[in-house]
């Protein structure tokens, strides 16, 4: 692992700091013993540092927040909650660093090990939220001495007590909805409503988007930010359906799949989904006989090819897999490993071989042939090169020789990285 890149105080990172690790699923009984340590943070000498990928690490990064605790947030990959209110005013005000790591070619094992391990060497001290003995953190502390757990177990064995079971009023609604897209989290809400955490969690999914919908969500913004689609001159994006159903029941206006794009003229339609884990049955764990059985009549009435591309592990802004098949009368699961995209640079290059014109495709082999990188995926050291010598004043038919790739992919990848227009 390493830093690929810094947003916010920088200085953060030369206080004393304090890491809070949990495990994924952490029951909703240990909230609140994490958000008195929270509260209690020595705000003026030390910075506490957490994460975002699980349910408590996003409620404590808010309760950090509004508490206005220095914080340092670590992501992998990408940040991608640009539109936060509280970070932005966290940013604004110095009291906020986010930290961008980037995976090492030669990393073996799952990024979010990597990180955690990486970030443990980087701390003072270790505060533990619930920790699954069977999980991977729990071997990453063994043999520390600096980590302290603020859970005990039997905190756990006590429900909260429900101090208001009576009926939500529209008063305490519209203050939870609108203290919940400011951002404020569980914590805030808990003390301004007076309700059990629990409650107001349960609240809150009542009101708002389902989990599995706003998962769903999140996997098609991850699609379409890959995909590129403002600075991608072939690719067109003409129809973006919004998932909007019960249980079983879909619209008629929802039958279609998530996107439909065109490709140098061609159309073709994209349905997206991301799970935790590879489904072992599709009409279960992925697709409905219903689901499949619009699909194909999208397919045949539409007269274009409809695909799956399916994430895998990881979150749904940042899976660890990523398969790309059509789904037609021979897709299976048991297929799926067959289509795996080896990485998200890769998607274009699999969707241009599918839809390439032999015109075009003879092209794109003359262009390889004459330009060895041609077409192939550009890496950070190869953005900076371009960047430099393309400010130093080379000329494009210099930087096609220095890079070995044709003209269209120099004007384009200037184009992407804001350099030209």
């Amino acid at each position: 692992m390493h830093i690929k890149q810094t947003i916010g105080n920088p200085e953060l990172w030369q206080r004393e700091k304090t890491l809070f690790l949990t495990s994924r699923h952490a029951p909703i009984g240990c909230y609140g013993e994490v958000f008195q340590w929270v509260e209690s943070f020595d705000k003026f000498n030390g910075c506490a540092v957490c994460f975002n990928t699980s349910e408590l690490e996003e409620e404590v990064l808010k309760a950090l927040l509004v508490c206005k605790v220095p914080t340092t947030l670590v992501v992998t990959g990408k940040f991608h909650d640009i539109y936060n209110v509280q970070i932005e005013q966290a940013l604004k005000e110095n009291r906020l660093l986010i930290m961008v790591l980037q995976r090492e070619k030669g990393d073996k094992g799952y990024t979010a090990r990597l990180r955690n391990k990486y970030v443990i060497g980087q701390v003072q001290h270790i505060v533990c939220g619930y920790i699954n003995t069977n999980g991977t953190i729990f071997g990453l502390l063994a043999g520390l001495n600096n980590v302290t757990h603020i859970v005990d177990k039997a905190d756990l064995m006590v429900a909260e007590a429900d101090l208001k079971p009576h009926r939500w009023t529209v008063a305490e609604d519209k203050r939870l909805l609108r203290m919940f897209y400011e951002d404020m989290g569980i914590h805030a809400i808990h003390k301004a409503i007076n309700r059990p955490y629990s409650t107001i969690y349960l609240r809150i999914k009542s009101l708002t988007m389902n989990d599995e919908v706003l998962k769903g969500r999140e996997f098609e913004d991850y699609v379409l930010a890959i995909l590129d689609i403002a600075h991608n001159d072939r690719l067109t994006l003409k129809e973006w359906r919004g998932d909007k159903s019960l249980p079983g029941v879909y619209p008629e206006s929802n039958s279609a799949p998530d996107f439909v794009f065109e490709y140098i003229g061609k159309s073709f339609a994209v349905e997206c989904k991301w799970r935790s884990h590879l489904p072992k049955d599709i009409e279960k764990e992925l697709l409905p006989a219903e689901r499949m059985a619009s699909f194909r009549q999208f397919s045949t009435d539409r007269h274009m090819p409809v695909y799956l591309l399916l994430g895998i592990g990881g979150l749904p802004n940042d899976p660890d897999k990523l398969y790309f098949t059509r789904l037609d009368n021979e897709f299976s699961i048991e297929k799926l490993p067959n289509n795996i995209i080896p990485s998200k640079e890769c998607l274009m290059e699999k969707i241009g071989g599918l839809f390439l014109t032999t015109k075009h495709s003879n092209h794109m082999q003359e262009q390889k042939a004459l330009y060895s990188n041609a077409y192939k995926p550009w890496s950070e050291d190869d953005d900076a090169l371009l960047t430099k010598l393309y400010k130093e004043g080379t000329s494009i038919k210099e930087l096609m020789t220095l890079s070995q790739r044709n003209r269209g992919g120099i004007a384009s990848r200037l184009r992407k990285l804001g350099i030209t227009k």
